[in-house]
Parts: structure tokens; sequence; C-alpha cells
């Protein structure tokens, strides 16, 4: 079964959404005070929540399309790689060279997991 183009881009887009709904949570975690009431009320913490429904949303929307799981949640894994390099730009964390050498793992994962010898 070939996984159709819209299908793999709309994955692309929900590694973007889920990586910004971690720095949504990080941002709103840090802006919370200790009751339920400033999680609940605490607009970085929704558009996080957010987020994860629209990355749900574009789950079902590829799968419907005829997307394989096999193509599509290694491409979900780009998360990961938006996260780290996000975390270095917006909080100053350190990319070490263990770092790149896992980013380039999962960019080697994701093609072989995608990959249909002839």
């Amino acid at each position: 079964m070939k996984t159709p183009i819209e299908s793999i881009v709309f994955f692309f887009v929900a590694s973007l959404l889920g990586a910004t709904g971690q720095f949504l949570y990080k941002s709103g975690a840090a802006r919370a005070g200790t009751g339920m009431w400033s999680y609940l009320f605490n607009l970085r913490l929704l558009g996080g929540v957010a987020c994860y429904v629209a990355v749900m949303v574009l789950f079902i929307a590829a799968f419907k399309r005829g997307g394989a799981l096999s193509v599509l949640y290694p491409i979900y894994a780009s998360s990961f790689i938006f996260s780290a390099i996000g975390a270095w730009w917006i909080y100053g964390e350190p990319l070490r060279a263990v770092n790149f050498a896992g980013m380039a793992l999962l960019v080697v994962g994701m093609c072989l997991m995608g990959w249909k010898p002839l």
C-alpha cells in the first residue's frame, strides 16, 4: 500500500504541532501556580492541549486517506528533532554531538521505515 503524500504532509505538520505543544506546556508550567485552577485557566497550557487535539485530527485525516502506520509514525518522530532544536534556540539548552547523532539516527530510521525495496 502506497502512502499518499497528503498523509505524509499531515504527519509532518502534526510533528511541528507536537513540538509546539511541548513548548507551550513547558512555558505554561513555569507560569502556573500550585492549584488546579492555575492549570485550567492557563492559556499556554490550553494552547498545548489544542496543539495535541490538532495532532490527533491530523492523524485521523492521514489514516482516512490511506496512510500506512509504518511510514507515518516515523515521520512523527521528527517532533523530537524539532523539540531539541527549539529548546536550543528558545531556552539555550545545549546540543551536543551525541544529540546530533541521535537526530541523524532518527532521520535514517524514518527513511528506512518508509523504504520499500524493489
